[in-house]
């Protein structure tokens, strides 16, 4: 299998299963994993390992200090944004190549600044029963990642 065209960040995380789900989620699509600073856990933790199994070895993972720093360091077309406080459905989004799937911590999401600054590029995973507040990080992970392979036709056939 080819490398993933895709971009999964994880700013400021803080549940270590979720991270170590979403790097065998990476690790089995190819996708490279970005961790912005700071983490709410060692990456040494026992919880985080297990959930990645003995796949880490397989995933491309890169740190950032904060995410201005991220941030700085992309081109803003390449940065999709995902959260539970806009309308715009992530379907919506036509992802390419080279594409950043962001997605924030799991008990505040993306900073507001951040949100407001880059309000265009913002979506969400549609919910019907208005009493759940959000979906899981590590799912919300990967159905995002697996539409946008899915747009890129054949990637994973």
């Amino acid at each position: 299998m080819s490398r993933s065209p895709f971009h999964i960040v994880l700013v400021e995380p803080e549940i270590p299963p979720n991270t170590g789900s979403i790097a065998r989620l990476c690790g089995a699509t190819n996708t490279v994993l970005h961790l912005v600073r700071p983490l709410g856990f060692s990456t040494s933790d026992k919880h985080l390992k297990r959930a990645g199994l003995d796949y880490w070895r397989f995933v491309d993972i890169r740190y950032w200090d904060n995410l201005e720093c991220f941030l700085e360091a992309q081109a803003e077309e390449q940065l999709y944004f995902f959260t539970t406080k806009v309308a715009k459905i992530y379907t919506e989004a036509r992802f390419r190549p080279g594409d950043f799937l962001i997605f924030g911590k799991e008990t505040k999401g993306l900073p507001e600044d951040v949100l407001q600054l880059y309000e265009d590029r913002c979506y969400t995973l549609p919910m019907v029963n208005s009493n759940i507040r959000s979906l899981n990080l590590a799912m919300t992970a990967g159905i995002v990642l697996y539409e946008a392979i899915r747009q890129q036709q054949g990637y994973l056939t």
